[in-house]
């Protein structure tokens, strides 16, 4: 059995609020010699602090829950480096938990988890939960905040402006003289891809351009869904542009495009949104809507151990856009 503040105090003979306040550092009327006797005594006894007791009584923890959605993507992991560094930067430690993509069960598991426990705040990653668990979510009572993700029931955020992102990326390539431009890969359901897709159309309808329904083409943000993307325009495309929802999708779409003797971007521009450093490995280069992951990861830990009394406010991160060598100007159609 863990030897307790008792058991030391029943050795030293004294009571054990002197013990507690002499193992705290604390003041109190007790002398050093007292003092001295007690810390010889835990020491021999084996004595370790039980810092969750501890954190019962002050009601303070320094442990965060961090949700991540496990989708076949690879952003998360600079999302979570910064999450990491910045927690050892303000001295708390992490809990790491992953859901299953699109699974209400595997959600509520998670929460679930995190019930009744000490802890002091949640961040989700790139999650979007269901009505049910985000309401299980605000039982809790615990600060949370998502990431790389913005939320339409007013919840706080740190993430890009999705809608902005499907805007200016067509707008990239309208400028390099596209017209037929496609977008692949996003998820239907979610808020994310439903602002990228309206940040889309919003920029092909202002400058007067047709969108076909074959060109939007959706998935799950994943390699195999810029395969499907692919496949399904054929070929045959007219598009001579897609916009790839993430770097796996553009991936896909770009190695497909390759077994279609689709050259890119001579016959073919491609532009993909995350710019993780997949976008540098492959060849061509992709060109990409490069957002800072990492900084979310970093700004939002940080938000959250300091929001204290205050409310946690949404902030939308800044992106840019990194042309590399799978864009280029139209210079005719095919």
């Amino acid at each position: 059995m863990a030897i307790t503040i008792k058991d030391i105090a029943n050795a030293a003979q004294i009571s054990a609020v002197t013990v507690s306040r002499i193992l705290s550092n604390k003041e109190g009327h007790y002398s050093a010699a007292t003092a001295a006797k007690v810390r010889k005594i835990a020491k021999n006894l084996g004595y370790r602090k039980n810092f969750a007791a501890a954190e019962l009584v002050t009601r303070k923890n320094r442990v965060i829950a961090v949700i991540v959605s496990a989708v076949k993507t690879n952003f998360a992991e600079k999302i979570l480096e910064g999450i990491a560094n910045s927690a050892i930067k303000y001295g708390y430690n992490i809990v790491l938990l992953y859901v299953k993509p699109n699974n209400p069960q595997s959600q509520r598991h998670a929460l679930q988890t995190i019930l009744g426990r000490l802890i002091y705040g949640v961040l989700l990653v790139s999650l979007e939960l269901t009505d049910e668990n985000f309401q299980l979510l605000k039982t809790t009572k615990i600060p949370y905040l998502f990431i790389s993700i913005a939320v339409k029931d007013g919840a706080a955020f740190i993430g890009s402006d999705d809608f902005q992102i499907g805007y200016q990326a067509t707008n990239f390539l309208i400028a390099q003289g596209h017209t037929k431009i496609g977008i692949a890969g996003m998820s239907n359901s979610s808020y994310i891809g439903q602002q990228r897709v309206a940040g889309y159309r919003h920029a092909m309808k202002k400058q007067q351009l047709l969108i076909k329904d074959r060109w939007i083409q959706f998935g799950d943000f994943t390699y195999q869904a810029g395969i499907q993307a692919m496949k399904n325009y054929g070929a045959a495309t007219e598009l001579t542009a897609i916009i790839g929802t993430s770097d796996l999708v553009t991936i896909g779409i770009l190695n497909t495009a390759a077994e279609l003797n689709l050259s890119v971007p001579q016959q073919l521009s491609l532009l993909s949104i995350d710019g993780t450093q997949l976008t540098q490995i492959v060849r061509p280069q992709l060109s990409s809507i490069t957002q800072d992951f990492y900084q979310m990861g970093y700004q939002g830990l940080r938000a959250l151990v300091h929001q204290a009394e205050k409310k946690l406010k949404s902030h939308y991160m800044p992106f840019q856009i990194i042309e590399r060598q799978s864009t280029s100007q139209l210079k005719s159609k095919r």
